[in-house]
């Protein structure tokens, strides 16, 4: 149905199915002692995960996956061994968009942001969207143990 212009006049709307309205899928736990809320948000365009805890969001980093075709660059590439493929794929390049306030603490982020987009190429080889990331850990910095349980809650949101 048409919806009113402010003049008076209708104009007709077209919303293409199966876009709107995007898939969202939430996921959260207590790391290390702090609740640590993950949600997805998959776009026509563009793949969102957000990654907060008490609320905040300090840097966001975005990874196209276009020229990133699992399939096309890794099939020359040796086999990976089991402790290999926890590694992110190589040809991924994150690319801080805002908040990173110091070298560390955007090192993590673009790691958080490669493995997270290497999770989506690998569940969808044919995935085209770039994958932006909104991160907000209570600490600027992440230990394994963490680092490996904020990944699995990002898992759960895939």
């Amino acid at each position: 149905m048409p919806l009113p212009l402010d003049h008076g006049t209708t104009a007709p709307i077209s919303i293409p199915s199966g876009s709107y309205p995007a898939t969202t899928k939430q996921a959260a736990d207590h790391i290390d002692g702090v609740l640590t809320d993950v949600t997805s948000t998959f776009f026509s365009d563009k793949i969102l995960i957000t990654i907060t805890q008490r609320g905040r969001l300090a840097q966001w980093m975005h990874v196209p996956l276009e020229a990133s075709n699992a399939t096309a660059t890794d099939q020359y590439l040796p086999s990976a061994t089991s402790e290999d493929s926890l590694l992110p794929m190589s040809h991924l390049t994150p690319r801080t968009l805002l908040g990173a306030s110091n070298s560390k603490r955007e090192i993590i982020g673009q790691l958080f942001a490669a493995q997270i987009a290497s999770f989506v190429a690998h569940e969808k080889p044919d995935e085209k969207r770039t994958v932006v990331v909104g991160l907000g850990l209570d600490k600027g910095d992440a230990n394994r143990e963490n680092f490996y349980d904020v990944l699995d809650l990002v898992r759960k949101c895939l």
